[in-house]
């Protein structure tokens, strides 16, 4: 998509007008089901309409505009698998450079895991891309259609993304959309230097982790609400459901998250040296049975629950691996898709 962010939404709602009606009409079938009238569906999404940003209204209002849903209901789509889902969620997130790769090049690895609750939104994923025409870079985002992305990377090589802190400690007041800064920032930022600014300047209205890289780094950032403390590695970085720097006491973490985290920091030592993009996919496929961070319809606590999207990312040459649960692995060059 090319242009204003108005146009940008225009041309997303164009191409994809079927799957987001159906998407609209799955997701307010499900809620309706629970209860809720769609005037209360709708009154969920505008309560938090005035803390997105200017350029996601716009891209929003631009969808609605071809589509025949009002601007409500493409909030809706915005906040669908947050809305659906009833039970929390984790990730994992594992990034390594230096000694760890073929070349010394930054390779960086997600899962985004959660309960088999939204595998209806599994169809709709898709890899968007925006070439804004403000200057902004180019940013490409992986999620269900019209859903706030979180998995992002920009033309400049730099990724975010973010893991649940396994806290749920809220703020009282009014705080930004975590999800809608990341696209600012990525729109924003060439640089980790600047994207560290950013990130540290960050108030959401949760704890939360949050998972940087670029060409030249990764970094990890545990985000409280009155502070955030920046971790790295030696070559070697990775991030589950926990708080992990000592300054954060009192908070016992789930076993789950330190399972996960210590088998992603044991996969990568095995594989020191060795690990590109299509070597960190197979670090990605191991089970968290097997002494990985994967999940495939694992039942815990008699939830089933999935690592229901995973991406890899080599910021150097800006190489994409992307996969849904249940589907194939596939690799996009994401440098032909940016304007830049």
């Amino acid at each position: 998509m090319n242009g204003t962010y108005r146009e940008m939404g225009r041309q997303y709602g164009g191409l994809m007008k079927d799957e987001l009606l159906a998407e609209y009409a799955m997701i307010t079938t499900e809620l309706q089901s629970r209860g809720y009238t769609i005037d209360e569906i709708r009154s969920l999404v505008r309560d938090n309409e005035p803390f997105l940003p200017e350029r996601i209204k716009e891209i929003y209002r631009g969808m609605a505009e071809v589509t025949g849903l009002t601007e409500d209901d493409a909030y809706v789509l915005y906040y669908g698998p947050i809305l659906y889902l009833t039970t929390p969620y984790a990730c994992s997130y594992l990034a390594v450079w230096d000694e760890y790769t073929v070349n010394g090049s930054v390779v960086v690895s997600r899962n985004w895991d959660t309960s088999d609750e939204l595998e209806p939104f599994n169809q709709y994923y898709v890899l968007a891309v925006y070439n804004p025409t403000d200057g902004s870079n180019s940013v490409a985002t992986f999620s269900p259609a019209a859903a706030a992305p979180e998995t992002l990377m920009n033309s400049k090589g730099l990724y975010i993304s973010d893991d649940a802190s396994g806290q749920g400690i809220s703020a009282p007041e009014n705080r930004q959309e975590i999800l809608a800064a990341f696209f600012g920032l990525m729109l924003d930022f060439s640089d980790l230097d600047g994207l560290d600014a950013g990130i540290r300047a960050l108030r959401p209205s949760g704890t939360v982790i949050v998972d940087a890289a670029g060409v030249t780094g990764a970094y990890v950032y545990e985000v409280g609400l009155v502070e955030t403390k920046q971790r790295t590695g030696d070559g070697v970085i990775a991030a589950a459901n926990h708080f992990v720097d000592p300054f954060w006491t009192g908070i016992v973490p789930e076993p789950n998250s330190v399972i996960r985290y210590d088998n992603l920091l044991g996969q990568a030592e095995e594989a020191k040296g060795s690990i590109d993009g299509e070597k960190m996919v197979g670090i990605r496929d191991v089970a968290y049975e097997d002494g990985g961070a994967t999940f495939t319809h694992t039942v815990f606590d008699g939830i089933p629950c999935s690592s229901n999207h995973q991406i890899v990312f080599v910021p150097a040459d800006e190489t994409l691996w992307f996969k849904v649960v249940d589907m194939t692995w596939q690799k996009v060059s994401l440098s032909p898709l940016f304007a830049e």
